[in-house]
């Protein structure tokens, strides 16, 4: 179970770390520079959507790390959110097959994101599935 706990917490604080650096992501690449002047409503709308999903992702991975315990416990409510997050991450990945970035982008960029999003979930993946055999075989 070492082995899975080891998965359990690099893949949360992996996510956690994605969701401190979200929060630079359109200062860093410059977002604003792709918007056009006359849209300013835009590019405030596109910063705090991102500002909020930065700090979803950031609070809600935090949550999962200090609930380790819990969640390898058997807590329900600890494997839920656990879950939750594990849900987000399946989502980006489905996202990332669905609606990928036009190849006009940077393409090393682009397989970097679906290696790190195939990676975070994964390793959040594995001790999912373990903890709820666990859960439904006593």
């Amino acid at each position: 179970m070492k082995k899975f706990k080891a998965f359990y917490y690099i893949g949360a604080s992996l996510s956690m770390l994605v969701g401190i650096w979200h929060f630079f992501v359109p200062w860093m690449f410059q977002w604003s520079t792709y918007i056009p002047g006359e849209y300013e409503l835009l590019l405030v709308l596109i910063n705090w959507v991102n500002l909020c999903f930065s700090f979803f992702l950031t609070v809600t991975s935090f949550i999962v790390l200090l609930w380790g315990k819990k969640v390898f416990a058997g807590n329900r409510e600890a494997i839920f959110i656990h879950g939750f997050l594990l849900a987000v991450w399946i989502f980006r990945a489905c996202i990332a097959v669905l609606y990928p970035c036009p190849p006009e982008t940077n393409v090393w960029i682009n397989y970097g994101q679906w290696i790190g999003t195939v990676l975070i979930l994964l390793l959040l993946l594995i001790p999912f599935i373990k903890v709820n055999e666990k859960r439904f075989s006593r």
